[in-house]
């Protein structure tokens, strides 16, 4: 899976609440929010896309690790092992203010906890960044665990704001890009898109069942690797 984004749009996220040309939303007598490219009706309202929340990330190499390059040895010794995954969700999302996991389903959506995955079309680690997407992000080695995870929460973050908290826009926008989803008033009719959001919220009820039952068992797991 890939983040589409458009240049124009990254460099949009980095401005506080700016209004998205061309882009409505409002909400009806019913408490439904609509999103329009027409604003016919008189409470729509321009569509803002909050600021990104950013977060110091640590000391890493600037230059992206070629996965292909390294040797089984390498890539056996660079892994990140399960328990290491696991405080990297739980980091991301309290920095991020998400549920650790909606990341986990996520990541079990994009790469299957593959550190070093790379799309056919270029997306890459655990949360599949872009490699524009990616640099916008301050990702700056896309196959390190922690910097993947971390850029990918803080777009998703970015995301249910602008989307008003709603988990299945915000997974499509994730997919298909913020623009599609507000130029189609809700989750785009695109077969990948549509297939993509069931299979994370599937992924996410299955998780928090699991971690309800943990809770009961008294387990002190939070985020378990599968």
């Amino acid at each position: 899976m890939r983040i589409r984004l458009l240049t124009l749009l990254l460099a949009c996220l980095f401005l506080p609440a700016i209004a998205w040309a061309g882009l409505f939303t409002y909400v009806d007598k019913h408490g439904v929010r609509h999103y329009t490219n027409v604003p016919a009706d008189t409470r729509a309202r321009p569509l803002k896309l909050k600021k990104i929340i950013t977060a110091k990330l640590p000391n890493r190499p600037r230059s992206t690790i070629r996965y292909s390059r390294l040797t089984r040895l390498q890539k056996r010794a660079i892994a990140v092992n399960k328990a290491a995954i696991e405080r990297h969700i739980l980091r991301a999302a309290s920095e991020s203010r998400l549920d650790p996991l909606l990341i986990k389903a996520i990541i079990r959506t994009e790469s299957n906890f593959d550190q070093f995955a790379v799309s056919a079309k270029g997306a890459q680690g655990l949360m599949q960044l872009m490699p524009e997407t990616a640099r916008d992000l301050q990702v700056h080695n896309p196959f390190d665990a922690y910097q993947n995870i971390a850029g990918g929460a803080r777009y998703l973050r970015t995301l249910l704001d602008t989307f008003a908290g709603d988990i299945r826009l915000s997974l499509a926008a994730y997919n298909a890009g913020p623009g599609s989803v507000a130029r189609h008033g809700g989750i785009p009719n695109f077969p990948e898109t549509m297939a993509y959001v069931r299979k994370v919220l599937k992924h996410y009820r299955n998780y928090r069942k699991q971690h309800s039952l943990s809770r009961s068992l008294n387990s002190p797991n939070m985020v378990t690797v599968n």
